[in-house]
């Protein structure tokens, strides 16, 4: 069985105690504070993040510098057989283009996969794409895996700050200017790798509920499914209970978003992450095909 490096981001929300015992290499985004520079999860945390926000207006991100990939990646090709880079989606980040500039600068082959997405979804190509590495899948085989994940991953937000987004260059400033007035809500989805409007509605409770009633047509779909928050943990709780009285059987799980994400979508941001069962399906009944050749 080949060696494989596994490279990500910081928005991949992987554990770094678990990075460490599975060959997972996490480079973080930089995080931007009245003109401060953090990375994110090292020099600064969820909480201390969130306490610098309320204080200062100027609040961004950045993806990684160059030289770090460049530097990571010269030291992993002298260790490992396979590299597999998995980044946050380069519809908001440079940081994908970026990984995969360094590794032709460092001269290594590396099968990059653009998640069109980040936080949970990342995180579970990640662990599934370890497990399907110790059953001895190639790392091409696993990268088609993963792709067939993408396709079938649901990713729903509900962003606390218009503000936020308009300072980001994620909102223009006539879509800013409507929503101050009319104190719009925004129901928002991954879509290609890229944010796109779901729906506009006036009220927080109504935008809640318009997510309930998307996640109740989908239901039967998927198994499970991931609430992630931005320090509102109270609202993430009330969505789990409302799923559970949706379908019991459905597993939850409740994730703090990375301070990242704050950053550009505002504290108290809530959002849900499912992936389909077709394609879960589709890749267990190989791995049963695969186990009875064997």
């Amino acid at each position: 069985m080949k060696s494989i490096a596994w490279v990500t981001d910081s928005t991949s929300t992987i554990d770094s105690e678990f990075a460490m015992n599975n060959h997972v290499y996490i480079v973080p985004l930089r995080l931007i504070v009245n003109n401060e520079c953090y990375k994110e999860n090292i020099d600064i945390n969820a909480d201390q993040f969130y306490d610098k926000m309320r204080q200062h207006d100027k609040v961004g991100s950045s993806q990684p510098p160059i030289g770090e990939f460049v530097e990571l990646y010269e030291r992993l090709k002298e260790e490992y057989d396979e590299i597999i880079a998995i980044h946050c989606s380069s519809e908001l980040s440079g940081t994908f283009n970026t990984s995969m500039q360094a590794a032709d600068i460092a001269g290594v082959n590396v099968i990059g996969i653009d998640s069109k997405v980040g936080a949970y979804p990342i995180r579970e190509m990640l662990l599934r794409g370890i497990h399907w590495q110790q059953a001895g899948c190639s790392a091409q085989e696993i990268k088609n895996r993963i792709d067939n994940i993408i396709e079938e991953m649901s990713f729903y937000i509900i962003p606390a700050s218009l503000s936020q987004l308009h300072r980001s260059g994620r909102l223009s400033g006539s879509q800013f200017l409507l929503g101050q007035l009319m104190r719009i809500h925004l129901l928002l989805r991954f879509d290609e790798g890229k944010i796109v409007v779901v729906d506009k509605i006036r009220t927080f409770k109504k935008t809640k509920q318009k997510l309930l009633e998307t996640i109740q047509q989908e239901i039967g779909r998927f198994q499970d499914v991931c609430i992630m928050h931005a320090n509102n943990k109270e609202e993430a709780l009330s969505l789990e209970w409302a799923i559970k009285a949706m379908s019991p059987s459905v597993r939850t799980e409740i994730m703090t978003f990375v301070p990242v994400v704050g950053a550009h979508m505002g504290e108290g941001t809530l959002a849900l992450s499912w992936i389909n069962r077709t394609a879960l399906n589709s890749i267990d009944a190989e791995d049963e095909v695969l186990e009875s050749v064997l």
